[in-house]
């Protein structure tokens, strides 16, 4: 009987791993969110989008890719606020070849690339 409790604990143990791991990635070019703070919700993302075209952000190069977890340099680049109509945020944006994304300020890390 033990054993058999055992080896249910481990079946279940073994099954549970990959669905954890698999919930913590991202697949495809979906917006994926670093860390749980607030961002822009999906339905202000245009209007967003919008806005930093007007405001004529100079956009960033950098020869790697833009990707979530990515972090940007320390000097080089100008992170601007994000306005409270998009929501409450503590994030800044900026635009990184071409693409505008979400940055965590103190860490320079991105932690959304908005589509």
């Amino acid at each position: 009987m033990r054993n058999r409790i055992l080896a249910l604990a481990a079946l279940a143990a073994a099954i549970g791993s990959p669905l954890a791991a698999q919930a913590q990635s991202t697949v495809g070019r979906a917006p994926a969110v670093v860390d749980s703070a607030p961002t822009i919700a999906a339905e202000q993302r245009p209007a967003f989008r919008d806005y930093v075209v007007e405001q004529r952000v100079p956009p960033f190069r950098t020869p790697d890719r833009v990707v979530v977890g990515a972090t940007l340099p320390e000097s080089g680049i100008t992170y601007y606020d994000v306005p409270q109509r998009f929501g409450a945020t503590t994030y800044r944006y900026t635009v990184v070849n071409g693409e505008t994304v979400l940055v965590e300020p103190r860490s320079r890390r991105i932690v959304e690339v908005l589509d």
